[in-house]
């Protein structure tokens, strides 16, 4: 019993995805249906990314609430350059959605981390202030309008499917999907398995300690904001993929389920702990909540009730383990 209730405690979010699952396939049989349960892995990616990135961020003792804004103008950026290929194709597609990305990601980034590491600004104020700049420059460059007419072969990253058959016509497995894996694998691999990952966790455990150790504390938080924002970049294009068009407004309050994700996911808020993989599980059970409650046809507005209360209970939860822990 000692042991399986420490592993309860130790593994709360996988128990809470698997009552969820139970419940909301006894509430509504279409939940566990393969093109549900497809959905459902595709609309888990633009959420994968972006919590995959706040978990370096987190870890490192900070937060950036931000990456609403930077995706929205990603997801523009890059739909305006789709628009000067009209007969591009899927490989030049992709490209121009992930080098849109990553160029943006970089300078928001790297304009956050400065602001945060050699200026000594409050991440919470610096990365509210982007968030607004952000998103204003969308609204601003768009004149408040999408920008569609984009080609076919642009959605092919956020909508297409591979693998078609006669009972699924349009598909079966999300390129989008594929895409997020491979992302989020390199991304756990770089954090976990590399001299830069122990940097990152050195940092967020204790700054002055890394600094006595030889480690550029500047250096390595501005680069995991830097990471941070190029994986909000990456699923903003994702989702402009998805909808075949550049949304000013796209992504917004996304940065709270992306930090609900890595929370739930054991990503400590004080720093110093945390996983890129665990914090799967996390945006796992948002999505789960999302999809079930949708079946169920629960209003949109109690669905951000529900999401809020999450927020507060890993808030509540995560202190609770580092009180019990001191």
């Amino acid at each position: 019993m000692e042991k399986t209730k420490k592993w309860v405690n130790e593994n709360v979010v996988v128990v809470t995805l698997v009552v969820l699952c139970i419940l909301f396939g006894i509430g509504n049989p279409v939940f566990f249906s393969v093109k549900n349960i497809l959905n459902l892995l595709s609309q888990m990616c633009i959420n994968a990314l972006m919590a995959t990135g706040l978990v370096y961020v987190i870890i490192l003792g900070g937060i950036d609430i931000s990456v609403g804004g930077t995706a929205a103008l990603a997801g523009v950026i890059s739909a305006y350059i789709g628009l000067m290929f009209p007969n591009m194709n899927v490989f030049t597609a992709i490209l121009v959605l992930v080098l849109s990305g990553i160029v943006v990601g970089v300078v928001v980034g790297a304009l956050n981390g400065f602001m945060i590491a050699y200026l000594n600004v409050v991440p919470m104020i610096c990365t509210l202030a982007m968030l607004n700049i952000t998103r204003g420059v969308a609204y601003v460059i768009t004149n408040g309008q999408p920008v569609y007419g984009l080609p076919d072969s642009y959605a092919f990253l956020g909508a297409s499917r591979l693998f078609k058959t006669e009972s699924m016509p349009n598909g079966i497995l999300p390129v989008i999907a594929i895409f997020t894996v491979i992302v989020v694998a390199l991304m756990h691999i770089l954090l976990s398995k590399t001299v830069f990952g122990r940097h990152v966790y050195a940092v967020g455990s204790n700054k002055s300690v890394a600094h006595l150790s030889g480690i550029n504390v500047k250096r390595v938080t501005l680069a995991g904001h830097v990471i941070c924002s190029v994986m909000a970049c990456l699923a903003g294009v994702c989702a402009a993929s998805k909808i075949q068009n550049g949304q000013p407004g796209a992504c917004d309050a996304y940065e709270m389920y992306a930090i609900a994700a890595a929370v739930m996911g054991g990503t400590s808020l004080v720093g110093g702990s945390g996983s890129v993989a665990r914090a799967m599980f996390g945006v796992a059970v948002i999505a789960v909540i999302k999809n079930g409650m949708d079946l169920m046809q629960i209003s949109s507005y109690w669905q951000k009730v529900v999401i809020g209360i999450i927020i507060l209970l890993a808030v509540i939860v995560d202190m609770a383990q580092k009180n019990k822990k001191e």
